[in-house]
Parts: structure tokens; C-alpha cells; sequence
């Protein structure tokens, strides 16, 4: 038995999978259904569908949750203020690493660069160190018999 709607025929299987959505209670069922649904609800499958809905929200009427102890309540919040500075602290090493590997990169990159842009040349002059006169090595390891000519 099919009763018409805007969207379509209201029928047994549509009916009871609104039912097992939204309950027995059809002013709870979106606004668009309810035309059809009180329609198809005055039937004898309609009926039956709404009897097995109406015991499953009496079940559910009837449950109760207990409230939490105090000292659930005081564990459950040490726990989270303990996750909350470990994962501060785990933020802050990841942090130092990212900028460690950025320093290095850019050590890298730098390192690259000057290989690449020095051009490999020879010197065509000699520069001289603090140990070295124009008339040879003037250091403590210096030969005595270039000083001897």
C-alpha cells in the first residue's frame, strides 16, 4: 500500500527505515516526510511499524548513564594536562629540528654555490707569508745553507 507524496510514494520499507531513524514520535521526523508518514501511519503495517519503534524508544527512555566519580573526573583531567605538555614538548624538538635541517640546507646550498661560481684558477703571483722574504724562507726550519751564499 503506497500513499503519494511530493518526493514520491511513502511505502513499508521507507516508513520503517524512518522509524528506526528518527522513532515512534512522527513530529520528529523531518518536515518534508511527515505528511506522508501520519498518512501511511493510520495503516495497519503503519501501525505495526510504529508499535516496534515505540518499545525500542522505551528501551532507550529507560537507559541511564551514570555521573563519573570524582576521582575518574580528577584522573581523566591529570591525563589530558600530561598529553597536553608532552605534545608541547614533542612541537617544540620537532620545531628545533626543522630549523636545524633549514641551516643545514642552507649550509649546503651555500657550500654548492661557492663551488660552483669560484672558477678554479691558478694565481699567476705568489703571495707571501709572514715566514717568507724575497730571498727565501726566513723561518726556524729555514736551511742554513741558503744563508751561507
Amino acid at each position: 500500500m503506497a500513499e503519494r507524496t511530493a518526493d514520491g510514494p511513502m511505502d513499508a520499507g521507507r516508513f520503517a527505515a524512518l522509524a528506526d531513524a528518527y522513532g515512534s514520535a512522527l513530529h520528529r521526523w523531518p518536515p518534508g516526510e511527515q505528511a506522508a508518514a501520519i498518512l501511511f501511519a493510520d495503516t495497519k503495517e503503519g501501525r505495526a511499524i510504529l508499535a516496534r519503534a515505540g518499545r525500542l524508544d522505551a528501551i532507550l527512555d529507560r537507559h541511564r548513564v551514570e555521573i563519573p566519580s570524582p576521582a575518574l573526573h580528577r584522573m581523566i583531567v591529570a591525563r589530558a594536562a600530561t598529553e597536553i605538555r608532552q605534545e608541547r614538548r614533542r612541537r617544540f624538538w620537532w620545531l628545533g629540528f626543522g630549523l636545524a635541517g633549514a641551516g643545514l640546507a642552507g649550509a649546503v646550498a651555500g657550500l654548492a654555490l661557492v663551488t660552483v661560481v669560484s672558477p678554479d684558477i691558478q694565481p699567476d703571483h705568489y703571495v707571501m707569508d709572514a715566514n717568507a722574504t724575497s730571498f727565501g724562507d726566513a723561518g726556524p726550519d729555514a736551511d742554513q745553507t741558503e744563508e751561507d751564499l
